[in-house]
């Protein structure tokens, strides 16, 4: 039984069977390391932290207690700009630390002495807001 199938037929399956091993063979040299190296970036990009380090928070953290504590403002507005962002970079630093912070539901007559209580947080995780 020599020919039950077309020729064109039979010339097609020869190339793609001579042909697949590679096809298969560049493919897997061209695209394998671009898969591979791929999954490498999105791993480390998924395992690098959310925000800014630790270091980074305490350090704008003793520079707003500063300039809280100094009391010399020459304006209203900026009394309460950098009472905000001490009590933003407070509640930054405690989220890094993992401590509870009573900041974070103080209203607006309670900011003060919540202010205080997160300070005392933050100084027992081991944050000296004061260094030597």
């Amino acid at each position: 039984m020599a020919g039950d199938r077309p020729v064109l037929l039979g010339l097609l399956l020869y190339v793609l069977v001579a042909a697949t091993p590679s096809v298969l063979f560049w493919a897997a040299l061209r695209l394998l390391p671009a898969a591979v190296t791929a999954w490498a970036e999105c791993r480390r990009r998924k395992d690098a932290p959310a925000g800014p380090a630790l270091e980074c928070v305490v350090a704008n953290l003793r520079r707003l207690r500063r300039e809280v504590c100094c009391g010399c403002y020459r304006t209203q507005v900026r009394r309460m700009a950098v009472e905000a962002a001490y009590d933003d970079t407070l509640l930054e630093c405690c989220r890094l630390v993992e401590v509870d912070a009573p900041l974070a539901s103080a209203d607006a007559h309670e900011r003060p002495f919540a202010r205080l209580l997160t300070e005392a947080a933050l100084e027992n995780a081991g944050i000296a807001l004061d260094p030597p």
